[in-house]
């Protein structure tokens, strides 16, 4: 398959996500908008700073890590507060991509082939668009992780709503936070491995771009629309 004829000039941008073709050595994809990274780095730095200022409190062990943070009672204070930071962060980031992250025909059929992936057998993976089964699963798990450390965290914060909730609503909130936080936490390193993993996976989330043949070896579908859209030259 010929990608874009390189004299009929790059193929026009996406209006809605910014996703455009460049023809070149190589052919260059526009994967993520300048808006869209700084977006998704604020939302990785809130959960990262989130996971080490929760792990702080919630065991003596590891309370020295609240030396990052000024100490304990900053830490106590800044914990909620980067919560807050992570949930407005993660809901643009929602409306950003959710249409994106909806289930299609080709997810299923990705799911049972999963085993071939790790094996290295990329070929008999099917065509997929702009994010595969894994990524959608990681996508849809923190929307919900998330949605719930915000609604138990609101609960165990004494400071501004201690009186709306019983002592025994907020014990259950600290252990539902804090299984919570512990599986949001497993999600982000299988999230962070992945993108290690396949080569050329961070470069779209550090450069906003990735090769022609990263997108044709991974989202293939997601490329065949690209340069197919309207208003895009004939392959």
């Amino acid at each position: 398959m010929t990608l874009h004829d390189p004299a009929a000039g790059p193929v026009p941008a996406d209006v809605e996500t910014g996703d455009a073709v460049h023809p070149g050595r190589p052919v260059t994809v526009d994967r993520y908008t300048v808006g869209a990274r700084i977006n998704h780095w604020i939302t990785a730095i809130s959960l990262v700073l989130l996971a080490l200022s929760g792990l702080a409190l919630f065991t003596p062990s590891l309370f020295f890590l609240t030396g990052l943070f000024g100490g304990g009672q900053m830490t106590r204070i800044l914990h909620p507060w980067i919560g807050v930071v992570l949930f407005c962060s993660f809901a643009i980031l929602f409306v950003r991509f959710f249409k994106a992250n909806l289930p299609a025909r080709e997810d299923v059929t990705w799911v049972a082939h999963s085993a071939d992936l790790l094996a290295g057998r990329e070929e008999k993976m099917p065509e997929v668009g702009k994010y595969n089964a894994g990524q959608k699963g990681v996508f849809w798990a923190m929307s919900a992780l998330i949605l719930i450390l915000i609604a138990s965290g609101i609960v165990m914060w004494d400071q501004y709503f201690f009186d709306l909730t019983t002592i025994e609503q907020k014990r259950i909130a600290i252990l539902v936070h804090s299984i919570t936080a512990v599986v949001i936490i497993c999600v982000w390193i299988v999230h962070v491995y992945a993108a290690i993993w396949v080569k050329g996976t961070i470069s779209a989330m550090t450069r906003g771009q990735v090769t022609g043949g990263w997108a044709w070896r991974h989202h293939r579908k997601w490329l065949r629309e690209l340069v197919r859209r309207p208003g895009a030259p004939a392959e």
